[in-house]
């Protein structure tokens, strides 16, 4: 319990009387100890959203009352610990919290009796409303971008011209949210804030490879396209530059502050030839004067374009890839710590059954 307010002694006291499990984990894993959530306490929750008889509900909402606190280190430890089921729990989470008219109310929330309750409260609303707007994409495509099949026969790089055009804008408003966290290497100073920016760090890799394989499914259409999607997809490409800029920022601020060079991928950007290409196609589809290029030019241009955002999705691949090893090896870590306990366990049971032997023995004996 070391760490532990006394606070949160008692508020584990409670839900340990009323026999709530769930109360008691999200409780321990929200505790004042400006520290990350304990792995075993989230490890917990999620084989809770993994089990049909609990409630999500009733789990969601413990998670949002532990936002009502007025301490920061509690209601920041409860966005961390929500993320974090959002990405590693069962799906129902997420469907749930995006059936939600409302999830975290807290745009005036501010700490001003504690040390770094301003600095971090300002984090808090940066991140409670990119978890809104998590939510809000799951509710709008019934995905998770940063979960969904990647791949040349990915969900994104196979969707239809009209659900590109609808759905990218998504993405880009998601990826806005999660940018405008905003942490500079100077401000993640304690466990807390740093548990929600390798979270926030782990998505954006994600979700800017959704992204990513969307632009360059939308730039294979977009010389057949109508001058109506021509117009929208470019808009969605020169946004797509933009963010492609700013989350280069990021990942900066990522590699300052010790996460493994090998972690981070390598963004390839297009030519810049591509978006001269692009608006010429547009405006001529306009009726407007310009120098068309030729049909090899455009060709040319568009191949080294795909082939360099294809190599910004192999570089996410191999993260991927390396999270999965990693998972894998935790489990067989797991499995391994179970066998050992399983065994010990064993021999304590033969050691009993040997000494209750050897006592019935000698009780025998003395009577005969």
């Amino acid at each position: 319990m070391s760490g532990q307010s006394i606070t949160d002694r008692i508020a584990a006291a409670q839900h340990s009387m009323t026999g709530s499990a769930i109360s008691k984990a999200v409780c321990k894993a929200t505790t004042h100890e400006v520290s990350g959530p304990k792995k075993k306490h989230l490890d917990y929750l999620i084989h809770c959203t993994n089990e049909m008889n609990v409630s999500i509900p009733q789990l969601a909402d413990t998670l949002f009352e532990r936002t009502a606190n007025s301490s920061w280190v509690v209601v920041f430890k409860a966005l961390i610990t929500t993320h974090h089921l959002m990405m590693y729990g069962n799906e129902r989470l997420i469907q749930y919290l995006a059936s939600r008219n409302t999830l975290f109310n807290l745009n005036n929330f501010l700490d001003k009796g504690a040390l770094q309750g301003y600095d971090m409260s300002t984090f808090i609303r940066r991140y409670s409303r990119y978890l809104n707007e998590k939510a809000m994409s799951y509710r709008l495509v019934a995905v998770d971008f940063t979960k969904m099949k990647r791949g040349i026969d990915g969900v994104m790089r196979t969707m239809t011209t009209e659900k590109l055009i609808k759905t990218l804008p998504i993405i880009q408003n998601q990826l806005d949210a999660l940018l405008d966290f905003q942490a500079n290497p100077n401000e993640l100073t304690n466990g807390v804030i740093n548990s929600a920016f390798m979270l926030l760090f782990k998505d954006s890799i994600r979700l800017f490879a959704a992204y990513n394989e969307g632009v360059i499914n939308l730039l294979e259409k977009y010389f057949d396209m109508k001058k109506n999607q021509c117009k929208d997809a470019l808009d969605i490409y020169k946004k797509f530059l933009y963010r492609m800029t700013k989350l280069s920022e990021f990942l900066k601020v990522a590699e300052q502050v010790g996460i493994d060079q090998g972690d981070i991928p390598d963004l390839s950007q297009a030519p810049s030839s591509l978006l001269e290409a692009l608006e010429q196609h547009l405006a001529s589809l306009e009726g407007k004067k310009t120098k068309e290029l030729s049909a090899d030019t455009r060709a040319s241009t568009l191949n080294s374009a795909v082939s360099s955002l294809s190599s910004t999705g192999m570089s996410f691949s191999r993260m991927d890839e390396k999270e999965r090893q990693q998972a894998l090896e935790e489990e067989q870590a797991r499995l391994q710590a179970l066998k050992v306990q399983v065994l010990l366990a064993l021999f304590q049971i033969l050691a009993l059954a040997s000494s209750y032997l050897y006592t019935s023995r000698a009780v025998l004996n003395s009577i005969l």
